[in-house]
């Protein structure tokens, strides 16, 4: 079955460029100039990717992307942000805000292709994975793999995707340390062009979420990241 990736740039020419290029990657273009029409194709599609732009005409791109990760039935869509806002702040505002990955412009077509083939093919390598209920349990942390739900205390809290496999990944390798670059390529599906910058603020954003749980993803200076031993 073919992805639909969700183009939404107000850019004719950038547009255009950026759906014909999916298309040779035999996937299925749809083309957006602004968030009236995203919501249409959203509601109407069953979207695999979006590519988002942040400066639209009807409305912030940053916006939009919280509405969606804040939506139960569009909570998992993959969001990469593409945008001519380079500013440090920026990035790091767009990925606790959710988004999967970042690209400024001008961006490589070629790079950009290769990021959304790796988002693609992690979360068909998460589906394939997720064939039967698995319940994992750590002291008051439990998670569903089977229904991507995670309880503290019997409450939920609501993980995108992502954070879902980053939590999973940390915790079945409780005990040992993640090096940035090992959680990149694991988790993110690629090792190089990526700013480890984005595994701190996807482990800080989990840790928040995590609330009293959230210390046990502890920080091991210089190298990465470690899972408690033990729920004590």
């Amino acid at each position: 079955m073919s992805h639909h990736i969700l183009v939404v740039e107000d850019e004719p020419d950038i547009n255009k460029t950026v759906s014909y290029n999916i298309a040779n990657e035999g996937l299925k273009p749809l083309s957006a100039l602004n968030l009236t029409e995203a919501e249409s194709y959203i509601s109407s599609n069953n979207i695999s990717l979006i590519i988002l732009d942040l400066m639209l005409p009807d409305g912030s791109g940053l916006d939009f992307c919280k509405k969606l990760k804040s939506s139960n039935a569009y909570s998992d869509i993959p969001i990469i942000i593409v945008t001519a806002k380079d500013d440090e702040v920026d990035k790091v505002v767009g990925f606790e805000l959710g988004a999967d990955d970042y690209v400024t412009k001008p961006f490589s077509v070629r790079e950009l292709m290769l990021r959304i083939k790796a988002i693609l093919k992690r979360n068909s390598k998460d589906m394939t994975q997720n064939t039967s209920s698995k319940i994992e349990t750590f002291g008051i942390l439990s998670i569903n793999e089977d229904s991507h739900e995670v309880f503290i205390n019997d409450d939920e809290i609501i993980l995108t995707a992502l954070e879902f496999k980053l939590l999973k990944h940390l915790l079945d390798r409780r005990g040992r340390v993640q090096t940035r670059d090992q959680l990149l390529s694991d988790v993110w599906g690629y090792s190089a062009h990526i700013t480890t910058r984005t595994v701190d603020t996807h482990v800080k954003r989990l840790r928040e979420k995590m609330g009293v749980m959230g210390k046990h993803v502890q920080t091991i200076r210089g190298v990465g990241y470690r899972f408690s031993r033990n729920p004590d």
